[in-house]
């Protein structure tokens, strides 16, 4: 996961401590990450292979059997949650604007918190397989389940392309080419490996390599924050202050405001971005379908008992990298680097151990690069699972005529190569263009018409299928408008379309006036069913109460 964050025109100014020489890396460092990269690739296909379900096992490949301990399931959930977009986009920020870096990066924490507390038992009782079970448990129907398909897939699809299309940059900064042609087949090489993860290996198969990405990312990132805390004596108001004299607006890179202070409400702009990170990060379908593979309510919250702290403590090692990399190469030479920051993690980790690189500290800069290619592959297998079993579950396996086990399971898997195909191809179109807006897009839709749906279905005993359809349409419809006028789309030289102004929202994230627009569309779509057929559905809710919020007895789809 990631904050819809951006980069105001601008933004850094002041020239920092040279860092020119910390930008390169050096010969070995390169080939010792072409080599574990390769290694990782490699390992990883191999254990999807291992743990591929069998051709005719639905259980399996949905929800690997249930039979992930809380442990791993809980450390599989904190892979979701800690995406590619999170470790370089949420260390960008951090590393450009401090402060308010540092508190959107609390909110996905927050987010974690609000799934563990509300959301996930009542959704791992009504759900099955995806989040489509979950919204037709009391109100079934074609219509409901094709348009949560719908709703996954345009929520997921924009965070793949970002993590797609940033790959190549990735790489080509790591490894230091710079030709499109490679960066390119670097996304299409990717992208076919990430298909394969979720076609052969299935939810298990996805869930080993979330585990492995979690342990390497938090044990080479702790390294490395450690590091960089022994290089300022353990002192933290060390190191904040070095970071705000060398991020060149002084004790303002400490204070709020700074990340949005080019927008005429940057209170209200904080605020939006704070509001749709919290609900939108919780009701991504790619973490949601997490909740399916826990054997019951019990060990639904003893996987998010460890999820939660995973991320939590993740949040500490993100900051103390981020303000390091301010602090020890400067926010103009980060800005230079990458304008929205995305290599600040890289440059923080190769700034601490000096101009002399020893092998060891070799190997760990190799270590952290590994850890961050993992969690791009981790992340986007993911989620080209979770649009594949909502693809084939939802859509196709609903139709008049029923489908065996090994026919849906065929779907699921070709649904998973057209996913990731097209993902691949949109991709390749993108990359040339800011990212920012997709980040945004994905979690404003999580947040307007995914979070009200799931709430309603879930809690509201009079909430009917037209009043599902309209929050699902009317908030993703909000959205998708609302965000053509933002400036990350057009009006500033980092958007989207730079050459085109037609900039007319006032915020940045869309969540402030598309949020309670998803829930009025839900209210307003209830009303209009009449009061007879929301009497209905408070009656057939009343019926499967206590199996969806206390998991009373489980039924099949």
């Amino acid at each position: 996961m990631t904050e819809p964050f951006h980069v105001p025109q601008g933004a850094p100014q002041a020239a920092p401590q040279a860092a020119s020489g910390l930008i390169g890396f050096s010969g070995s460092a390169q080939a010792m990450s072409l080599v574990a990269f390769t290694a990782v690739a490699t390992i990883t296909l191999l254990l999807c292979v291992m743990t591929g379900p069998d051709r005719d096992d639905l259980d399996e490949f949905y929800t690997g059997y249930r039979s992930l301990s809380a442990v791993r399931n809980g450390l599989a959930i904190a892979g979701d949650y800690i995406s590619a977009a999170m470790v370089l986009g949420g260390g960008g920020v951090i590393a450009v604007f401090g402060y308010d870096g540092v508190v959107l990066a609390l909110s996905t924490a927050l987010s974690l918190m609000l799934l563990m507390f509300l959301l996930a038992e009542p959704l791992r009782n009504a759900g099955r397989f995806t989040m489509g079970d979950a919204l037709a448990r009391r109100m079934p129907g074609r219509a409901v389940r094709i348009t949560a398909c719908a709703a996954t897939l345009v929520a997921l699809l924009p965070l793949m392309l970002v993590q797609l299309a940033g790959t190549g940059d990735l790489l080509a900064f790591v490894l230091g080419f710079s030709g499109e042609n490679l960066k390119t087949g670097v996304i299409v090489g990717l992208g076919t490996l990430m298909i394969a993860y979720a076609a052969i290996g299935g939810m298990k198969g996805t869930a080993l390599i979330q585990i492995l990405k979690i342990v390497m990312l938090l044990g080479s990132g702790g390294i490395i924050a450690v590091l960089i805390l022994h290089r300022f004596d353990w002192d933290l108001g060390a190191l904040f202050g070095t970071a705000a004299t060398n991020s060149g607006v002084g004790s303002r890179f400490l204070e709020s405001g700074l990340q949005f202070a080019a927008g005429p409400h940057s209170e209200l702009d904080m605020i939006s971005a704070q509001l749709t990170v919290v609900l939108g990060g919780a009701c991504l379908p790619h973490v949601t379908m997490r909740m399916y593979t826990a054997g019951s309510a019990r060990e639904v919250r003893r996987s998010l008992s460890w999820a939660v702290p995973s991320v939590t403590l993740f949040v500490p090692v993100i900051t103390v990298v981020g303000f390091g990399a301010t602090a020890l190469v400067g926010r103009e030479a980060i800005t230079r680097a990458d304008p929205q920051g995305n290599t600040a993690y890289l440059l923080g980790t190769r700034a601490v151990f000096g101009a002399d690189v020893s092998t060891a500290e070799t190997l760990l800069f190799t270590t952290v690069t590994a850890a961050i290619f993992l969690t791009v592959l981790a992340s986007v297998a993911g989620m080209i699972l979770a649009c594949a079993n909502s693809l084939a579950h939802d859509v196709f396996a609903t139709g008049a005529k029923p489908l065996t086990p090994r026919r849906e399971m065929a779907l699921a898997r070709i649904s998973a190569a057209v996913v990731g195909v097209v993902a691949i191809i949109l991709a390749t179109m993108v990359q040339h263009r800011s990212l920012q807006p997709l980040i945004t897009l994905s979690f404003c839709l999580g947040a307007s018409a995914l979070a009200p749906a799931l709430v309603y279905s879930l809690f509201w005993r009079r909430y009917t299928r037209a009043g599902l359809l309209c929050t699902l349409i009317g908030g993703s419809l909000s959205v998708i408008v609302l965000m053509t006028g933002t400036s990350l789309v057009s009006g500033s030289p980092i958007s989207a379309f730079p050459d085109a102004d037609f900039n007319w929202f006032p915020f940045t994230t869309t969540g402030i006036v598309s949020i309670p627009l998803g829930f009025a569309f839900g209210w307003l779509g209830t009303l209009a069913s009449g009061r007879e057929r929301s009497e209905e559905q408070r009656r057939q809710y009343e019926a499967v109460e206590g199996w969806i919020l206390a998991g009373a007895t489980r039924r099949g789809s």
